[in-house]
């Protein structure tokens, strides 16, 4: 009880700024949620899941921070904080030298001979890690999970374990100016990685794509500077102090977004802003007519939107779902890119993988965003699909096709935790 009880805090505080169902206004939605078949069924599924272990799933023998950041309000109903804790201090054990995070850590002992994109750290023997150094969700996602589990644990006292010379406080930070020195741009006052399909780790130029090198072409996107701002929020919280510093920052990165990244005329993200190397695909093809769910969904946690131009972006979400035939708005973007625009062949043919997928994972935390913007009965009816497709396969998947077939890894457990969020916040709500 006291570890539902922390989530349900939580979430509380994520729906200060929801409007609430009340019976007396809607009697009919409210019936529906309470009723909902598929809710029950998907938590109890969730919480079966989470306990088998803290990869993303069954095609991941890694533990990610960017999956981590997502279920571990779904983890902490099943472990006890300490392993929460544990598993979070891995991560700063194993920080860069420069500050940098990394994607995951494995056990050493099954890395193979053969294998070498993996780095070690003498804080951390136990464990290999690795990095797709084309995103820069990293940093942001560690800051944002710490957050959370503060937030769920009541346990400050991770911010004072000493992990080498430096504390957690200390590393937070230093993670944060690991992308201020080194993955921020000047001209434009953003943050910067490399050309990906929306929030993806796959870049274009070569067969698997995850590494920067001489090939990438650099860009700013919407995805990476709202993850950003959402760490700089979550940071200046748990570390009041660090107010006067960061407080300028965020503002900074906050307006920039707006006044770079957001189309007012089509009231849509644009996917990139190319920088010295210019674009990786030819210069006849409008990008721009490609639609960014993930990172629009992010966008608006971040705060970047209106409630009216969020109003106007699951409008167009679900257009675009209709358009493209798809099951959800977990649709990760469309139209997607055309073949052979990806050499990464999972990103080949279109609608699949990142490329057109739908992914629940980026899906359910548009759920949260309109439960939380006070859009509920956009919200109940988005979620719908996202809910039954987990009882029609009895679990969770990585990704759908544009039919609705299950891709990808099984027991996938960034999906599962953001289902498993979303569907608590409902109940919740109708409980105001």
């Amino acid at each position: 009880m006291k570890k539902y009880y922390s989530i349900v805090v939580l979430i509380v505080s994520l729906l200060a700024c929801a409007a609430p169902v009340r019976k007396n206004e809607n009697k009919e939605l409210v019936a529906q949620i309470e009723a909902n078949e598929y809710f029950p069924w998907v938590k109890a599924k969730a919480l079966e899941i989470m306990k088998t272990g803290f990869n993303a799933g069954d095609g991941y023998r890694e533990v990610w921070i960017r999956d981590y950041n997502t279920f571990i309000e779904l983890a902490l109903q099943v472990f006890p904080k300490e392993e929460l804790k544990e598993n979070i201090l891995v991560f700063f054990r194993m920080q860069g030298e420069d500050g940098n995070i990394i994607d995951g850590f494995t056990p050493a002992e099954l890395i193979g001979k053969g294998e070498t994109d993996f780095s070690y750290s003498k804080l951390e023997p136990r464990y290999a890690a690795h990095k797709n150094t084309v995103e820069t969700d990293q940093e942001s996602s560690l800051v944002q999970t710490v957050y959370k589990y503060i937030k769920l644990t009541g346990d400050s006292s991770i911010l004072n374990e000493k992990i080498g010379d430096k504390t957690v406080a200390e590393r937070l930070e230093w993670s944060m100016d690991f992308l201020m020195e080194h993955r921020f741009n000047e001209q434009y006052g953003l943050i910067i990685g490399a050309t990906t399909a929306d929030w993806g780790d796959v870049q274009p130029e070569h067969g698997w794509g995850v590494d920067l090198d001489n090939n990438t072409h650099p860009a700013i996107d919407i995805y990476d500077n709202a993850m950003f701002i959402i760490a700089l929020n979550n940071l200046m919280e748990v570390l009041p102090e660090t107010k006067e510093k960061w407080g300028t920052i965020r503002d900074n990165i906050t307006t920039n977004s707006r006044k770079y990244l957001w189309d007012e005329q089509n009231q849509k993200f644009i996917p990139h802003i190319y920088l010295e190397k210019g674009s990786p695909f030819p210069d006849d093809f409008d990008e721009n007519q490609i639609y960014y769910f993930g990172g629009t969904a992010i966008a608006i946690e971040a705060g970047l939107l209106s409630k009216e131009e969020i109003k106007v972006s699951v409008d167009e979400m679900i257009s675009r779902v209709k358009q493209a035939g798809a099951p959800s708005i977990g649709l990760t973007l469309y139209p997607p890119y055309p073949e052979g625009y990806f050499a990464n062949k999972i990103m080949n043919p279109v609608y699949s993988y990142q490329n057109g997928g739908d992914w629940t994972w980026f899906g359910a935390r548009m759920i949260q965003q309109l439960i939380k913007n006070g859009f509920i009965e956009e919200a109940y009816r988005e979620i719908q699909p996202m809910v039954k497709r987990v009882k029609d396969n009895n679990g969770f998947y990585e990704w759908y096709s544009v039919d609705n077939k299950p891709r990808g890894s099984g027991t996938f457990r960034g999906e599962a935790g953001v289902l498993y969020t979303a569907i608590v916040m409902f109940e919740e709500l109708i409980k105001e």
